[in-house]
């Protein structure tokens, strides 16, 4: 059975991050959990990270990425492109099957194993299966209206969620600003 388990949104704008995802986890066509938390502060809350795939694959990568963030002292895109090679690299690590989704007040990148490091040129990015509905609806949202970043990725979401079966369940979200550090 193939476990299907997420979208997450992350977008930079007016010099604040935010993430959101759902916390729905799928096995085949049972939903296991509604509550599943996808999103983590990295970097003394510097970053946000969410991730879809495999859940232990997630949550090893996430705590290099951490790693990474602080021998290259918060710096995201040195700290992605690090991991990515050694993910890439590393017999073990080129195993697991997951995607991260990583922003900062100045970035926004999608990590994944096969080496690629993503920097979405408006400031939104997404993993997971719901991942097209919500770069859709976010995109959307930024040219036509004056919502913040928050509330966009919030309703990307939810939006996500109408349309995507593997997407639903309690919308967790984090917002970061340039003050915090």
């Amino acid at each position: 059975m193939k476990l299907r388990s997420t979208t997450v949104i992350g977008i930079v704008k007016d010099g604040k991050a935010a993430m959101a995802a759902d916390g729905q986890v799928t096995l085949g066509e049972t939903i296991m959990k509604m509550t599943a938390k996808k999103i983590r502060k990295l970097c003394g809350g510097t970053v946000l990270v969410g991730f879809s795939g495999a859940g232990a694959d997630a949550f090893a990568l996430v705590e290099r990425l951490e790693e990474k963030l602080e021998a290259f002292r918060g710096n995201l895109p040195r700290a992605s492109v690090e991991l990515a090679r050694e993910w890439r690299a590393d017999k073990y690590l080129r195993e697991l099957n997951a995607m991260l989704a990583a922003v900062d007040c100045n970035h926004a990148l999608i990590i994944g194993g096969s080496g690629e490091v993503v920097e979405s040129p408006d400031g939104i990015v997404s993993v997971g299966s719901g991942s097209p509905y919500a770069i859709a609806a976010a995109r959307a949202l930024t040219r036509n209206t004056r919502m913040g970043s928050l509330k966009i990725a919030r309703e990307s979401i939810s939006i996500a969620s109408d349309i995507c079966i593997f997407t639903g369940g309690e919308v967790q979200s984090e917002e970061i600003c340039k003050q915090q550090k």
